[in-house]
């Protein structure tokens, strides 16, 4: 819920104002400054009066100081307070210029321990890395282990080549022997096939001769019939 008030704060501000203007503390009574004039006027009055009036004039005279003194009194306090109040205004300004000063150096520190941090992070990942690192060698066998298995795998390897050379050699020869083993082969099918196409000749040119003796034979039959 919002608060309600009876003036609002420019009216607040002319209120106050006005009321340290004329030594105003309370909205009840009659102002200083008020009170001052009026002294001030009854005493004129009674000076311009053409009667023998003195005592009147020493009374008001001295009334008339007594309020002047009443006057001055919280006007002196209230420049002691605003002198104060000045004095405080200047003192809070230094020291929220020094806590800017702070602010601005914790910051800088601030930003110089990130920079330590992040460096230390670095610093930290690198020697986790040269411990694992180290580790792994660690955990590695003798140099003279791997030199006996370095020239055991060197070894094999050339055992393994050799073994292949072999191979390609043999495969070659086998290579040969075949397509040799094929050219036989497609000579021989050809000698076959020639040997069987003479013998089919031969049993035809013998199936004819043997058409032509029987035909021959049957003429002759055939005339002695006759």
């Amino acid at each position: 819920m919002s608060a309600h008030y009876a003036f609002g704060p420019q009216e607040d501000d002319a209120i106050i104002k006005h009321r340290l203007l004329t030594r105003t503390t309370t909205t009840r009574g009659e102002p200083p400054l008020k009170k001052l004039q009026k002294k001030f006027m009854s005493f004129a009055t009674e000076i311009e009066k053409d009667t023998d009036n003195i005592s009147d004039c020493e009374r008001l005279y001295k009334a008339f100081l007594q309020e002047i003194n009443t006057f001055e009194l919280p006007l002196l306090k209230s420049k002691a307070v605003f002198d104060a109040n000045i004095r405080e205004k200047d003192s809070f300004n230094e020291l929220q210029v020094e806590i800017e000063r702070q602010i601005l150096q914790a910051q800088t520190d601030i930003e110089d321990l990130k920079k330590q941090l992040e460096q230390s992070k670095i610093e930290r990942q690198h020697k986790e890395e040269c411990e694992a690192i180290r580790k792994l060698i660690f955990l590695q066998p003798p140099r003279s282990e791997t030199e006996k298995l370095i020239a055991d795998l060197e070894e094999e390897i050339s055992n393994l080549e050799a073994e292949n050379v072999a191979c390609a050699r043999t495969l070659e020869l086998r290579k040969k022997q075949f397509a040799l083993l094929l050219h036989v082969v497609e000579e021989l099918q050809i000698s076959i096939e020639d040997e069987q196409k003479s013998i089919a000749d031969e049993l035809r040119a013998i199936a004819e001769e043997k058409m032509s003796i029987e035909e021959s034979g049957g003429a002759s039959d055939a005339m002695a019939v006759d």
